[in-house]
C-alpha cells in the first residue's frame, strides 16, 4: 500500500489527477449518452464546420445545434474553439497519413510504382468518404500566421508533403530518372492535382468514394497515353 492510498477511508474520493485531456469535472456523458460517443458526435459535427467555414467562420453555436447539446457542453469538453479545432486536425491528419502509408506499402517493382497514383488517390477518397469537408481542415487558409494550429497543421502538411516526395521519386526511379529536380517539381504537381481533385469531388457530392476511384483510373491511363 503507497502513501497515497494509505489512510483514504472507503468511499473518500481519490486525490488523483484525472487522465490527461480530461478535466476535473467533467460529465461522463449527457442525455444518457457515454462520454465517448458524445466526443464522436462532437467532433463529427465540428470536422464538418470547420471543413465547410474555415477555423475563423466557424461557429461553435452551429456545432453545438448539430450535435443537439449546449455550447458550454463543447466548452466542457474540449476547453476552448481552438481546442475543438486541434482535436479535429489531430484526427483528419492521422486518417490521411495512414491512408497514404497504407497505400504507398504495397509490394516493389515497376507494376506497383505505375499503380502508386491511383491506388493512394483510392485511399484517400475511401478514408473521407464520410467526411469529406475534413480535407479542408487539413488544408486551412484562415489559420492565423504563427498561432498554434497553424504551426500544427504545417508540422501534418509537412509530413504529407515528404510521403509525395517519397512517391514521385519512386515513381521516376522507375522510368530511370533520377533527377531530383524532377522529382521535385512532379511531387508540386502532383500535390496540386491531388488537392484539385478533391476540391472537385467535394462538390460533387453524388460522387461515392468508387466512382472517383473509377474516374481517376481513367484520368491516369489518360494522361500516361497522351
Amino acid at each position: 500500500m503507497d502513501s497515497t492510498s494509505a489512510g483514504t477511508a472507503p468511499g473518500t474520493p481519490s486525490t488523483t489527477s484525472p487522465p490527461p485531456g480530461r478535466r476535473r469535472g467533467r460529465p461522463a456523458g449527457t442525455k444518457g449518452v457515454p462520454r465517448a460517443e458524445r466526443e464522436e458526435q462532437i467532433l463529427a459535427a465540428a470536422t464538418e464546420e470547420f471543413g465547410r467555414h474555415g477555423h475563423a467562420s466557424a461557429s461553435m453555436a452551429a456545432i453545438a445545434r448539430r450535435v443537439g447539446v449546449t455550447k458550454p457542453m463543447l466548452y466542457a469538453y474540449f476547453d476552448s474553439k481552438d481546442g475543438l479545432y486541434l482535436a479535429c486536425l489531430e484526427r483528419i491528419a492521422a486518417r490521411v497519413i495512414t491512408a497514404i502509408d497504407e497505400a504507398m506499402s504495397g509490394g516493389p517493382g515497376a507494376a506497383a510504382e505505375e499503380l502508386l497514383p491511383h491506388t493512394v488517390l483510392t485511399g484517400l477518397f475511401t478514408a473521407l468518404e464520410e467526411r469529406r469537408h475534413a480535407w479542408f481542415v487539413l488544408y486551412d487558409r484562415t489559420l492565423p500566421p504563427g498561432s498554434e494550429l497553424r504551426i500544427a497543421a504545417q508540422r501534418h502538411r509537412e509530413a504529407i508533403d515528404g510521403l509525395a516526395a517519397t512517391g514521385t521519386a519512386a515513381l521516376l526511379r522507375g522510368h530511370g530518372n533520377e533527377d531530383p529536380l524532377d522529382a521535385d517539381a512532379l511531387k508540386h504537381v502532383w500535390t496540386g492535382a491531388v488537392s484539385s481533385l478533391m476540391g472537385w469531388w467535394i462538390a460533387h457530392p453524388d460522387q461515392s468514394a468508387q466512382e472517383m476511384s473509377t474516374r481517376c483510373a481513367r484520368l491516369l491511363k489518360a494522361i500516361r497515353t497522351a
